[in-house]
């Protein structure tokens, strides 16, 4: 690293998050760590302590990622939750990747029986994203894939959980398209992602649930202190005394009164975009804000006397300073963390 540039995961309490979730949603069988993208921006390190801390089920969104952590991960199963080529069926198959089915049209350009292949079928309960609309379309779907496959499951996605009257109408949605199957006869069922997992009581035929942004922290759960495993640090590179000029690209930050402007080695080619302007960091323990506009690698910071060259710079701080970033940016604390590119490396605290 030769960039003082870098995110710390804090693998220790990312494992007392997950530790906390599987105790307190204990009548589950079946929990799916959901670590798309990146495992949230946390890197691919972190999922052995998703594993080891009880998620005993991975959900990605893409092939690619499903084939990055196999590579790594030989048993757990694993989860696609976005769609895959037909084309590429042959390779989940031999690497044990659970397909998701969601339409008809699907199934029924495919040539070849892959006997082996796991199957997850998702429906479509009011979000209009993926999933099988109908009870006649999920019929075909559930004879063609006991045919062909290994139905291991059945799936939706929960939209708006805080909204009662959708999240029950959801449900109804869900029983009505299942009811011509013995749904207790699916390996597998879940529902909640998790917010509705923790907003709704378990439901008799689900015995799966989905932990993502929970795992990480980054939501409000009456008697849980989750901890924070994502912290985002920078350093300071230079230091300027301006006075009546401007600073940075097309000029946008003007300094009337003598100020110190600090140069921080991070950008928007690292995830910190220009709509961070404007918004705080923390050097030595005192917050200093963002000015000027940000530029593809380094930003500018407004400080005063007690700053050096070489200081740490905390660009994303704890849970609460995600939620306010987040707040600022008028986007959700998923995005923050998304955010942060691979250019960034990744530095594990046990």
């Amino acid at each position: 690293m030769y960039r003082k540039t870098y995110v710390e995961i804090n693998l220790n309490n990312l494992k007392d998050n997950v530790e906390k979730l599987i105790k307190r949603y204990n009548n589950y069988q079946y929990y799916f760590g959901v670590v798309k993208a990146d495992c949230y921006g946390h890197g691919i390190k972190a999922i052995k302590t998703i594993i080891d801390s009880g998620c005993n089920y991975l959900a990605v969104a893409t092939l690619d990622e499903a084939l990055t952590i196999r590579k790594k991960e030989k048993n757990i199963p694993i989860l696609c939750l976005g769609i895959i080529n037909q084309k590429y069926l042959g390779i989940c198959e031999k690497n044990n990747i659970t397909v998701t089915i969601s339409n008809y049209d699907y199934v029924n350009k495919i040539k070849n029986k892959y006997e082996k292949l796991k199957v997850h079928i998702k429906i479509n309960t009011g979000m209009n994203r993926l999933g099988v609309n109908n009870k006649e379309e999920f019929n075909q779907i559930y004879k063609y894939v006991k045919d062909n496959f290994i139905l291991e499951g059945i799936y939706t996605h929960i939209y708006s959980p805080n909204n009662r009257n959708l999240t029950n109408a959801q449900w109804d949605i869900f029983e009505r398209i299942t009811s011509d199957i013995n749904i207790s006869e699916i390996p597998i069922v879940h529902i909640g992602a998790s917010e509705a997992t923790e907003l709704y009581s378990k439901r008799e035929y689900a015995n799966g649930c989905r932990l993502g942004i929970s795992m990480y922290g980054l939501i409000d759960y009456e008697n849980i202190d989750f901890k924070p495993t994502f912290s985002l640090y920078s350093e300071v590179i230079q230091i300027n005394d301006v006075i009546g000029e401007t600073v940075g690209y097309e000029g946008a930050y003007k300094v009337d009164k003598k100020e110190k402007i600090a140069v921080v080695a991070i950008g928007y080619a690292d995830g910190i975009i220009r709509k961070n302007t404007g918004r705080n960091v923390y050097i030595n323990n005192k917050e200093y804000q963002i000015v000027g506009n940000i530029c593809m690698d380094m930003l500018f910071v407004r400080v005063d006397d007690t700053v050096k060259v070489g200081d740490k710079v905390i660009i994303i701080k704890d849970i609460d300073h995600i939620k306010a970033i987040a707040k600022y940016l008028d986007t959700i604390s998923y995005e923050v963390i998304c955010s942060v590119g691979k250019r960034v490396p990744r530095i594990y605290k046990q």
